[in-house]
């Protein structure tokens, strides 16, 4: 008999010191203080999950510096599994400069020059357990400059041999990216790895993102702007490469299913006053898995991953500020159940 698996879900990819303006509303300029917390897609996932009661580990990397003993001591604190985190010398640990200004401006600064968890190598993914876990979830910005570009591709061919799911959050931040166009040729040639796509509109149109006029409102798409082309097109672009699944996080509006052969199916989100957008994908993401964790279908899931993200935005910041289980599953049953 097959021994039981370690972990139900490995994450990999970026992590940050989060700075998160205290003055709720001021324009950026008239910031006073900022909030320091714990950040990164993967890592919001995996703290996320693991407050929902899922056995988790991130495999990022941090720098040799007191901003990697910040988030190290998080983690531990939320239990999620640090040890397959190396330091790489000679690098810092990324942070991340935020703003909120309600309902839709969010100004956000990336400070990624030199950043430890791009640096992440096929031999750090050798000392991680991607062969002990059920779910695999990787990003869009872990793709975006070698090594790490190798290695999570390598982590994900490791997962997806032993069995696990794959799950790739699309993650499109287009300054992260030499030319934006370069984010759809790496996430194409990644589909054919994954089971599950995660991503906004603008993100999965993003995949088919190839003539020179939309670049530059790719680029701008963080300020608010749309990357234009047909959902449906790039959605059966994405199946036709891998994943038979593909999940639209629509914010305010829910989420949108389309599995490949059935009609699009629409998951109602959650009305809530909202502070803060940032972290909602995630805090989605981490609600969904822990639906798939559990066995449910592709709505249910769905279901209570808006639970996590209405919740999360509901607060000022991501990782901290995560679901836990009975919190998440009493919302759900508050307003209507499932």
């Amino acid at each position: 008999m097959k021994a039981p698996l370690t972990f139900d879900l490995v994450t990999m990819g970026r992590s940050s010191i989060d700075l998160y303006a205290n003055e709720v509303g001021a324009p950026f300029v008239d910031i006073k203080s900022f909030a320091a917390y714990v950040g990164g897609s993967p890592t919001n996932i995996a703290v996320g999950a693991q407050r929902l009661g899922l056995k988790t580990a991130v495999l990022t990397a941090v720098g040799d510096d007191p901003v990697a003993d910040f988030i190290l001591q998080f983690l531990n604190h939320e239990h999620v599994e640090t040890k397959f985190i190396p330091r790489k010398l000679g690098t810092r640990t990324s942070a991340v400069v935020l703003g909120i200004e309600p309902p839709d401006k969010f100004p956000l600064v990336y400070y990624r020059d030199n950043c430890a968890d791009i640096e992440l190598s096929i031999d750090d993914v050798l000392k991680a357990p991607m062969d002990n876990c059920r779910i695999f979830e990787l990003s869009g910005t872990g793709l975006s400059r070698e090594p790490s570009r190798s290695a999570t591709l390598f982590a994900a061919e490791l997962a997806k041999a032993a069995g696990a799911t794959v799950i790739l959050d699309l993650d499109f931040r287009p300054n992260q990216w030499h030319d934006a166009r370069a984010y759809g040729v790496v996430i194409r040639s990644a589909l054919s790895l994954v089971d599950i796509a995660l991503g906004t509109e603008d993100e999965c149109k993003a995949v088919t993102l190839s003539d020179a006029a939309q670049v530059s409102v790719a680029h701008s798409q963080i300020s608010g702007a749309q990357v234009s082309g047909n959902l449906e097109n790039a959605i059966a672009a994405i199946q036709a490469r891998g994943p038979k699944t593909v999940v639209v996080k629509r914010g305010e509006k829910g989420a949108a299913l389309f599995e490949a052969g059935k009609r699009q199916s629409d998951v109602p989100g959650f009305p809530v006053e909202v502070c803060n957008v940032l972290g909602a994908g995630d805090a989605f993401a981490a609600g969904f898995i822990y639906g798939l964790s559990k066995g449910w279908d592709f709505y249910k899931a769905a279901r209570m991953g808006n639970a996590c993200g209405a919740i999360v935005v509901t607060r000022h910041g991501c990782a901290n500020f995560m679901a836990y289980e009975q919190e998440a599953l009493n919302f759900v049953s508050e307003r209507g159940g499932w």
